[in-house]
């Protein structure tokens, strides 16, 4: 199994008290599979995925469980054995690539720090690395785009971007938060079939992360509910659109 939560408790201190952001949650993928994952806003799918990669707000902790990858538990974890593996055997893409790119620095440098991080190569390999990916995405003339800022490319080619950023040292997971939540319906599918081809083609295991059903509806191979920071409810995709168990699923 490539990744296994096991009852995991994430909290979060605040002046007014402790909020259990993630509360026994317990799931479980495969290379080659992707897992949805769906609830409203603040149901703590955003927190599963942020204590996956231990990238927790002021105040958050884990308070429990295991979160394993391919059997190592990440929560056990250093600050320095955990820099290895993000980005290198987990990739994450958020939901707003305007906010999560450099405004100041140019793509290809941005793909290429992430490479160099993680990667023994000159700056001309990690380029050409960042070429290489941006191809994978399908950004048309990915060694020209090389050379530009954020702002300078679509809402779509944005995301294209944080996903070729996410895939750059080959990681075995992808977390995918919200990622078409700010596109147009075209672009959103335009996304979604990336994804789809990107499991396909590389072998990695996918989590998919959405308030919206349709989204996963055909995308995800089995999909868990959340509601105020449990799983409420799991099941391979078809079965849980045409045999519904629960009422907030069904809601």
């Amino acid at each position: 199994m490539l990744l296994e939560l096991e009852d995991l408790r994430t909290q979060i201190k605040l002046r007014s008290g402790t909020v259990h952001a993630v509360d026994g949650l317990s799931l479980a993928l495969d290379a080659g599979e992707t897992l949805g994952i769906v609830g409203e806003s603040g149901c703590g799918k955003t927190m599963a995925a942020m204590s996956i990669m231990r990238l927790l707000p002021r105040g958050g902790y884990i308070a429990g469980g295991e979160i394993r990858l391919n059997g190592s538990d990440l929560v056990k974890l250093s600050a320095a054995e955990l820099r290895k593996v993000r980005g290198n055997e987990i990739g994450m893409v958020f939901q707003d690539p305007m906010t999560s790119l450099n405004p100041t620095m140019t793509i290809g440098r941005q793909i290429a720090e992430v490479v160099l991080t993680h990667r023994e190569v000159s700056k001309e390999q990690a380029m050409t690395r960042a070429a290489e990916v941006l191809d994978l995405v399908g950004l048309p003339r990915p060694a020209e785009r090389l050379r530009d800022f954020p702002h300078q490319l679509s809402g779509g080619l944005r995301q294209r971007v944080m996903i070729a950023m996410a895939l750059a040292c080959d990681p075995k997971l992808l977390i995918a938060d919200e990622p078409t939540t700010a596109l147009d319906v075209t672009i959103q599918a335009q996304i979604l079939d990336l994804l789809d081809r990107i499991k396909r083609d590389l072998g990695m295991g996918i989590i998919l992360i959405t308030h919206d059903m349709g989204v996963i509806a055909g995308r995800a191979d089995r999909v868990a509910v959340m509601y105020a920071g449990r799983k409420v409810e799991t099941a391979e995709t078809l079965e849980l659109f045409t045999h519904v168990r629960h009422p907030y699923t069904e809601a």
